[in-house]
């Protein structure tokens, strides 16, 4: 019995580790983002005042639909066992529910595009738009080179 709860300890010290491993490797991309970004766009102080903000915002608006999405379709897939399980009525479901949330993710897009040309000027959209791709390029370059010297 005591061994028992020592593995089911250590499991638990093991799971809560990784989560927060998970979580500060999260916030150390979103630094390493923001402090790209800030380079890449040279805000004056007004606009950094005035976009961050919004963009933090906006940001957590998306990673919330596109994880809603991707919570959705995992829970179905699970839940029927296999893809192949599902049936066509609710295959048409999810397909539906995908493109209510790329609507709504072009919608939080339209709002965020509004609010930030009213102090942004378009060239600095545009150049937000390819920082972005190159900042998560980047990333992936990083990454990829990281798993394969690991395989």
């Amino acid at each position: 019995m005591k061994k028992h709860i020592i593995i089911l300890t250590l499991f638990l010290t093991a799971l809560h580790a990784f989560g927060q491993h998970s979580k500060e490797s999260r916030a150390k991309i979103k630094a390493l983002k923001v402090a790209f970004l800030t380079q890449e766009l040279q805000f004056s102080s007004v606009e950094a005042e005035k976009f961050w903000p919004i963009y933090n915002k906006h940001e957590e608006e998306i990673d919330f639909l596109r994880n809603k999405g991707r919570l959705e379709y995992k829970k179905k897939i699970k839940e029927v066992g296999d893809l192949n399980n599902l049936e066509e009525a609710e295959a048409k479901k999810f397909v539906l529910l995908r493109l209510d949330l790329e609507k709504k993710m072009v919608a939080a897009k339209e709002d965020f595009l509004s609010k930030v040309s009213v102090f942004l000027p378009y060239k600095k959209i545009i150049k937000l738009h390819i920082s972005e791709r190159e900042f998560t390029r980047q990333l992936m370059r990083k990454y990829g080179k990281g798993r394969k010297s690991k395989e």
